[in-house]
């Protein structure tokens, strides 16, 4: 059937890549890894007139990756039957290996094509994926083991005091401070705030084991990542044997549907997280929203909030959405359009096609990778 353009399809005409890396405000590091700057890889999706944006944070070689592969296989598609490109970008990178570079160029295209297609139909993304909620809650995340101790309590107790009721701070460098830093944060943020840690993978299944009944005198809701992502029956040892109240959560690697079924099947989690920057887009998370619904679990949408918002408030199984530091920062930067938390919630405009969101081509232009 012919659609509002006359045609039975809408040729994509281009796929344009940009890569932008920014330094952050200040050296951060978590369990793990230490970090000064940060690269988004940025995608516009162009068709008949509209541009539809997508990005993943990652190294330039996603851009490479799209400017010299992805982009050909998807230029000339229809722009309003999303889940074809995606099916055959699939395909194409057989021979390279799909997690990593692979998933994450491929989510950075699909989230460019969904925000093209809703643009092109004149639709809020949220109402054309089909809304379930008006707004996502969001829990403020960062709290990094550089800080100092004052920075740590200033940033997680500024998060409460505006409205956010749920913050989240990094541990896993050295146990016994990890105790302190914890409680001293509990203290800022008042007995009624939920409080979450996250590992990051840095602790072995004994230490997580003593560090979470540690951490449950200050009511700790939320474990992520105690052990590594990687050991799925360390994950079940941790959750079967940590305080009830205390919920272990993990899946923000997760490059394919079978990598998250896999740690439902295992029973790893309580919460799994997802992140549509490296799952496969937007069509990637709704299919992990479908096996957490099939596995009766929440999920977890993990950073990038402009970007998660809309399919957030479409996917049903979702609990809430990561309030991360540096990407909040990068993508008040980067664009316009984005909507300020009101009660721990972020809402999506209905008044505005796709995404909402405006490239301050200019800003982003200084920091070309």
């Amino acid at each position: 059937m012919p659609n509002k353009f006359g045609d039975s399809s809408v040729p994509i005409k281009q796929i344009a890549v940009s890569g932008f890396t920014v330094p952050t405000d200040f050296p951060e590091s978590d369990g793990t890894l230490k970090w000064n700057q940060t690269t988004m890889v940025l995608v516009e999706a162009h068709a008949d007139g509209k541009i539809g944006l997508g990005y993943t944070y990652g190294d330039t070689a996603v851009a490479e990756l799209i400017h010299g592969l992805l982009r050909k296989v998807v230029e000339g598609e229809d722009a309003l039957s999303v889940r074809g490109p995606w099916q055959q970008m699939q395909r194409r990178i057989r021979n390279l290996g799909h997690p990593g570079i692979s998933a994450m160029a491929i989510s950075a295209v699909d989230t460019a094509l969904w925000d093209l297609k809703a643009k092109l139909l004149e639709l809020p993304l949220v109402t054309l994926l089909g809304q379930v909620r008006a707004g996502v809650p969001i829990y403020g995340s960062g709290g990094f083991t550089s800080y100092s101790m004052a920075q740590l309590e200033e940033q997680l107790g500024a998060w409460v005091a505006g409205g956010i009721p749920r913050v989240k701070m990094k541990i896993g460098r050295d146990a016994k401070a990890d105790i302190e830093r914890v409680r001293a944060v509990r203290t800022v943020i008042g007995p009624e705030a939920e409080l979450f840690v996250d590992a990051n993978g840095a602790y072995s299944r004994k230490q997580a084991l003593a560090q979470a009944e540690a951490f449950a005198d200050s009511k700790v809701k939320w474990f992520e990542e105690p052990v590594s992502s990687d050991d799925l029956d360390g994950l079940r040892l941790v959750r079967d044997r940590a305080p009830a109240l205390m919920e272990i959560a993990a899946g923000e690697y997760g490059y394919t549907s079978w990598y998250f079924r896999r740690m439902l099947e295992a029973g790893a989690v309580d919460v799994l997280q997802a992140d549509c920057t490296r799952c496969g887009g937007f069509s990637g998370l709704l299919q992990v929203d479908a096996l957490c619904q099939a596995h009766h679990l929440e999920l977890s949408a993990h950073t990038a909030p402009a970007l998660h918002m809309h399919v957030c408030c479409a996917a049903q199984s979702i609990r809430h959405l990561e309030y991360f530091h540096d990407h909040v920062r990068i993508e008040h930067m980067f664009f316009e359009g984005l909507p300020a938390p009101v009660n721990g919630e972020l809402r999506p405009d209905l008044s505005q096609p796709g995404l909402g969101l405006e490239l301050k081509r200019a800003d982003a232009e200084r920091y070309a990778a």
